[in-house]
């Protein structure tokens, strides 16, 4: 009863709890910021992630406009349940050179973390155009629109050399290639060994069949790499962090 005492007379005095509020919440911060002034980096370095190509930053850019993350994370938590139906769990590797991360809040559509090579484009311009064609159950409006929205690259090398200024490695080639891989990686029967030279990995296809470049191309392009970047079948965590 003497510490239900003590407790009753924290609360009924303001100033007392305000401090004593404010000591734990210091106490607790200094606790998890402290250790961060030790490490060289927060961020384990994984092998195979690289930035994102001119094309699949355009379709992320298109991904963001039109609002999919406040539908769809891509971030699957280290629990059985979500290992078991979306893939390996999300490292913070896979996010670091995400402005802004997409790792999401609600899930009103499946996690989209390990989407890429999951399904054909073929499958995806569909799920685009009409969600219920392939999902009849799903309430995603539909992006037919993205088919007649064309794209002309014109600006892809300023966007990449923004992303610099934030830290994304992109290197002067990259930047004075952009607009070209821009257009190569929709296109199968270009010259795709320099594109694929700076970003190894990345899908090259005619993604929505039409001879134009469009937002459609770029989107799908954006899904198809998510979660293909590291070789989980090699992939052993650092055992010292």
């Amino acid at each position: 009863m003497a510490l239900i005492d003590k407790h009753k007379h924290v609360e009924r005095n303001a100033t007392l709890l305000l401090v004593l509020s404010f000591l734990t919440v210091t106490v607790g911060g200094i606790v998890e910021i402290t250790p961060l002034f030790y490490l060289e980096n927060t961020i384990e370095k994984v092998e195979g992630v690289r930035p994102y190509s001119p094309l699949e930053m355009e379709g992320r850019n298109i991904y963001i406009r039109e609002g999919c993350y406040t539908c769809h994370s891509q971030m699957i938590r280290p629990m059985r349940d979500e290992v078991e139906r979306y893939g390996h769990y999300s490292l913070a590797a896979e996010s670091m050179y995400d402005h802004p991360f997409q790792w999401g809040s609600k899930r009103t559509g499946p996690d989209l973390a390990r989407v890429g090579g999951r399904y054909s484009n073929e499958w995806h311009v569909d799920h685009l155009i009409d969600p219920q064609s392939v999902v009849p159950e799903s309430v995603m409006p539909q992006y037919a629109f993205l088919m007649d929205k064309r794209l002309d690259g014109d600006l892809i090398g300023a966007v990449l050399e923004t992303n610099r200024t934030v830290g994304v490695p992109y290197t002067d080639e990259m930047i004075a290639e952009a607009k070209a891989d821009f257009r190569a990686q929709a296109n199968p029967d270009a010259d795709t060994d320099g594109l694929l030279e700076r970003y190894p990995g990345a899908v090259v296809a005619n993604f929505d069949g039409q001879p134009e470049l469009t937002e459609m191309d770029a989107l799908i392009a954006y899904l198809q790499v998510l979660g293909t970047m590291v070789d989980f079948s090699t992939f052993t965590p650092d055992a010292s962090r």
